[in-house]
């Protein structure tokens, strides 16, 4: 594990080493997380949805759409996968942590047989 130390200025503002930087393939934006006693800062890699394109497309294209209309849809679509993705990933968490009630596995499918 690499390590280095940096300066926070009087604004909160940190300097990226160049090397992290580079390494890391930050961009324009970074994501930060708190973890228990840590901060975490990580690019922000942009979601194209391409792991829900192909689903998203086959949707579109059965409801009829196709040209502009299929693409200002399409990306109408593909903004709402990572919300999507983040509520159910905070949901899980709850359900984890035991702040909400939940579903078992045979409450969803039923027992098996």
């Amino acid at each position: 594990m690499e390590r280095k130390k940096v300066s926070i200025s009087a604004k909160r503002q940190i300097t990226i080493p160049q090397k992290f930087f580079t390494m890391l393939g930050f961009d324009g934006e970074a994501e930060c997380i708190l973890r228990g006693n840590e901060l975490v800062i990580r690019p922000v890699k942009e979601s194209s949805g391409g792991e829900f394109a192909e689903q998203i497309l086959t949707d579109l294209v059965k409801r009829g759409l196709s040209g502009d209309e299929l693409i200002k849809a399409f990306k109408a679509e593909q903004k709402k996968v990572r919300p999507a993705v983040e509520e159910m990933l905070a949901e899980a968490k709850n359900a984890a942590d035991g702040n909400t009630e939940y579903l078992t596995y045979n409450d969803v499918f039923g027992a098996e047989e």
